[in-house]
């Protein structure tokens, strides 16, 4: 009989080897191995299965089948088909044994290893799904686990006791497992199927002592110190396990286990753990033939166990030399090594041990599955020269730490601990919508048969950006009408969309998520009192809807004036992330966009950026990662936003959600959108340059600039897109990216404080303006007939120092003068947004910006307010901002007794009035008269 044998029949003492099944069930290994060696149980080992998943085709094609599912999803099922078919092959065992052997275990999460409620949840899921009675769950043997191996147990669930290091731990989860059964005896349940082992880990007892029995050696300059301590080497750990059998014993015993062995109740036994030799100094068979003894497991690796058939001895060896173990432990306390604290600190690394394990299995799952999704995920390449180093640096650091999971867990503490969690409603609301998709469907027929020609969205914000990039990206779809937004206040620009439209065929969506903005609230009395006119009362609201959230002062004027439908947001999502809720989805059927379709490209992007996928294979949180750190790490603060033809209104999209989510606190992203590229030489050393490259219309000559840009240095993401179809899968890689990128800056991405401020002020100037007739006067600080200029007294005094004179011309000169490096230049045009007024805007930030070498920027307000506006009031002080006003003839709005002229002037001056509060060097000018000719002019003195 060989020793291995001969330690199954004289000790009973069962050997479980630390291999996942697979590996050996394929091959019919398991079975062999329990013929040959009374193998009694197998224990699950995530490298093991990493390895299986790298190299099987079974794996491969269940991935491909599989499509876009979550990470998690994939891995579980094939695992628990796993554990099941080795359960099945040791069920012979197991009944043999009387249900003492013969035992499968399945890890619970060891990301859920720090939270009670989550531990329970997760392993009584595990245990209903294997649906195996020799199945043992196993659970980390932490502070929070062992309330939860009680309670399991309780439910007559077999646990693996996993992490236990120290003798009071121990203890405390054998007092745990003999409560649970008295409460499962108590409810009728058979405990005598009941099995339990507690894994007490051995060698990295003597690894971790041993490491400061060296240092103590170091420092010691007595020889016999030195022998003293020399000899504790490697005797640590056995003798902590000869203690803890000794306690096994005793509470094993007396009056209160009696009564549940009376019931057929079985001890909970010690499992020795980790029993490989660490040191080579040291006996290969060490912590075999050490800890012999009855009623004990031992995890032998295979090659420990080929080395105890070749020579171990067997020997009844663990109640030998009790009292030297006693010994052993008080020297080492002497020596003022605390071995609880070891303790502690083993059952920390050995928590973080297993998350690194799944961390790879996940992993290995992950790259998998990105693989066999090919073109059908957007494809991200980071070219980051300098930045390489500390993004691998913060990769790490969110793996080491699960920031991916705290932050789909909506831990507020991802970010500055404050109401963070109440916003993050847009992590699950394609699955949400995808659920109402026969509802939009339902909408988007109800508008076809109507007839309507055009639909208009009156919006501001996240309720226009989102629905303007899916207009001006996918067009007209045949059959529906065309999708048109309003999100400006100038007279011109609302009379535009009215001379473009026929009143009697247009539907207007509303969208407003507090339903208080004044721009929505303004453009609906607008065109509610024009739609009364042409088709009367009782007909104008069925040509309206609106998006709002519920218990909106819009829902009620919605309801009071007969709309159409009333479509909900969802109060958890601020308005910069709301394009994948109704206020993306409404427009998009009533344009006739297939909703279901449209949000099923985004789930592929949502389950790329999951919970379970790493970091350095998850798109959105690496995209987050580099913007943030490029921002701490280098300045490289103006993420430049770089588009092909037809997809390239995506970046007024993303400027609004990067720069209103992270301009606070003085700190944040300027996004740069829609400037013209240029050679590399142009930029300064404070740019990130992100581009979106469309395969199917890519334009070479940005493709050549772009690997200029990538050649000379500058740090370049590309984000490849196949189609227009896959567009909504950046939508939420971008959301995931911000998100990121605020808990890298350290701020609240979700608040909004300066465009409240912004809105208050407004709201105060136009309310006194509706009392008093008209707004305040103003006097310029210089004006000629082209111009008048108007700044703050603080601004006023810095230009003059600077050489501001009598004419406006030297103002400006002098405004211009205060831009250093890395400031950047935005031009902030409250003026009808049109081509011929755009294009002396885009001519002056290119001659800024090869002059300067500064990021620029073209605003068109009101609707910047909403966007950018966020960032240049409270993020980094580096803006030199000119703000243009004009004057256009008034539109009257029904109901008020102001227009619109007045409405857009308050908005100008509320915008400047917060910029000269927050110390902004902001200078604003008036034009008077044409505005073509006098955008020209201001061209001139910007160049």
């Amino acid at each position: 009989m060989n020793p291995l044998k001969k330690l199954h029949a004289e000790q009973d003492q069962a050997v479980w080897l630390d291999f996942v099944a697979r590996g050996f069930v394929q091959e019919g290994g398991l079975k062999r191995l329990v013929d040959e060696d009374g193998l009694r149980g197998v224990t699950s080992n995530p490298a093991i299965f990493e390895k299986a998943i790298g190299h099987s085709d079974e794996y491969d094609d269940a991935l491909k089948a599989a499509g876009d599912e979550r990470v998690i999803d994939l891995y579980e099922g094939l695992a628990i088909a796993d554990i099941q078919a080795a359960a099945d092959v040791l069920r012979p065992v197991y009944d043999a044994s009387g249900g003492q052997d013969g035992f499968v275990s399945l890890e619970v999460s060891p990301y859920l290893a720090l939270d009670t409620a989550e531990t329970l949840a997760e392993a009584r899921r595990l245990h209903k799904a294997v649906a195996r009675d020799n199945l043992m769950v196993k659970v980390p043997a932490t502070p929070e686990g062992i309330p939860a191996i009680r309670d399991l147990t309780a439910d007559g669930i077999n646990i693996n006791v996993t992490l236990l290091f120290a003798q009071d731990a121990y203890e405390q989860v054998a007092n745990a497992y003999i409560e649970g059964l008295e409460k499962y005896a108590a409810s009728g349940g058979a405990i005598d199927r009941v099995a339990s082992v507690a894994s007490f880990f051995i060698s990295r007892i003597d690894a971790a002592v041993d490491k400061l029995l060296d240092e103590k050696i170091a420092a010691a300059n007595d020889p016999d110190e030195k022998a003293a301590l020399e000899g504790l080497k490697g005797k640590v750990a056995i003798a902590n396990a000869k203690l803890a059998y000794r306690r096994y014993k005793r509470l094993f015993a007396g009056e209160r286990w009696q009564t549940l062995a009376d019931k057929g109740a079985h001890p909970q036994r010690l499992l020795w753990a980790s029993t490989g030799v660490k040191n080579k100094a040291y006996s290969d068979v060490l912590y075999v033939e050490e800890l012999i003894g009855p009623n004990t497991v031992n995890t032998i690796p295979p090659a420990t166990m080929d080395a105890f058939r070749d020579h171990g001895k067997v020997r009844a060896s663990l109640e030998e030399g009790v009292d030297e173990a006693e010994r052993v432990l008080a020297h080492l306390a002497k020596t003022g090594i605390d071995l609880d604290a070891v303790a502690r600190q083993l059952v920390e690394e050995g928590v973080q041990l297993f998350v690194d394990a799944a961390d790879k299995v996940l992993g290995a799952v992950a790259g998998k599955r990105q693989k066999f999704l090919d073109h059908g995920l957007d494809r991200q390449a980071l070219a980051l020269g300098s930045l390489d180093a500390p993004l691998k640096t913060a990769i790490e650091t969110w793996r080491k730490d699960g920031l991916v999971r705290r932050l789909w867990q909506r831990d507020a503490k991802v970010w500055s601990g404050a109401d963070e969690a109440k916003w993050l409603g847009w992590l699950t609301i394609v699955e949400d919508e995808a659920r109402k998709a026969a509802d939009y469907a339902a909408f988007a027929d109800e508008v076809k048969r109507e007839g309507f020609t055009d639909a208009v969205v009156l919006g501001m914000g996240g309720s226009s950006l989102g629905p303007e990039v899916l207009a001006e990206t996918y067009g007209p779809q045949a059959g529906f009408p065309r999708l048109r937004i309003l999100d400006s206040t100038d007279p011109d620009e609302v009379r535009a969309v009215e001379a473009a439209v026929n009143l009697e065929r247009t539907l207007f969506i509303v969208a407003s998520k507090s339903g208080s903005t004044l721009e929505p609230n303004v453009f609906r009395d607008y065109f509610l009192g024009r739609m009364r006119d042409v088709v009367g009362d009782d007909k104008a609201g069925r040509h309206f809807v609106a998006v709002t959230d519920p218990g909106s002062a819009m829902e009620k004027a919605a309801q009071d004036d007969g709309f159409r439908r009333i479509f909900y947001g969802v109060p958890q999502i601020g308005g910069r992330y709301s394009v994948l809720s109704a206020f993306g989805l409404v427009p998009a059927a009533a344009m006739g966009l297939d909703v279901a379709a449209f949000l099923a490209s985004a789930r592929t992007m949502v389950r790329s950026c999951g919970s379970d996928v790493p970091p350095d294979l998850n798109p959105g949180v690496q995209l987050g990662l580099a913007m943030g750190i490029a921002a701490t790490a280098e300045g490289r603060d103006k993420v430049t936003l770089i588009a092909s033809p037809g997809i390239d209104t995506f970046g007024a999209w993303a400027e609004q959600l990067i720069a209103e989510s992270t301009g606070k606190e003085g700190k944040g992203l300027i996004p740069i959108d829609n400037e013209p590229l240029a050679a590399p030489a142009a930029y300064g050393k404070d740019r990130f340059f992100v581009y979106l490259r469309l395969d199917e219309g890519a334009d070479p000559a940005q493709d050549s600039a772009v690997k200029a840009l990538e050649e000379a240095g500058h740090p370049v993401v590309r984000i490849a897109l196949a189609s227009k179809a896959s567009l909504p899968q950046e939508f939420f890689r971008f959301e995931i990216a911000t998100a990121v990128a605020g808990a890298v800056l350290g701020i609240n991405p979700f608040d909004q404080p300066d465009v409240e401020a912004s809105k208050i002020k407004t709201r105060e100037l136009f309310s006194a303006a509706e009392k008093d007739g008209a707004l305040p006067a103003e006097t310029p600080v210089a004006e000629n007939e082209t111009f008048a200029l108007y700044t703050d007294p603080t601004n006023a005094d810095a230009l003059r120092k600077a050489g501001a004179g009598a004419d406006p011309e030297s103002w400006i000169k002098a405004q211009i003068g205060r831009v250093s490096a890395g400031d950047y230049v935005a031009l902030l045009a409250y003026v009808t947004r049109n081509p011929e007024h755009l294009r002396p805007l885009q001519e002056a930030r290119v001659a800024l910006r090869e002059a300067r070498h500064v990021a620029t920027c073209a605003e068109f307000g009101p609707r910047f307010l909403h966007s950018t506006g966020q960032a240049y009031k409270g993020g980094p002080d580096s803006g030199v901002f000119l703000q243009i006003t004009s004057e256009a003839p008034d539109l009257a709005i029904p109901g008020r007794s102001l227009g619109f002229a007045t409405v857009i002037a308050a908005q100008a001056r509320g915008d400047f009035g917060v910029l000269s509060e927050r110390g902004r060097r902001a200078l604003r000018v008036h034009i008077k008269g044409d505005v073509a000719k006098g955008l020209d002019r201001l061209k001139s003195a910007l160049s």
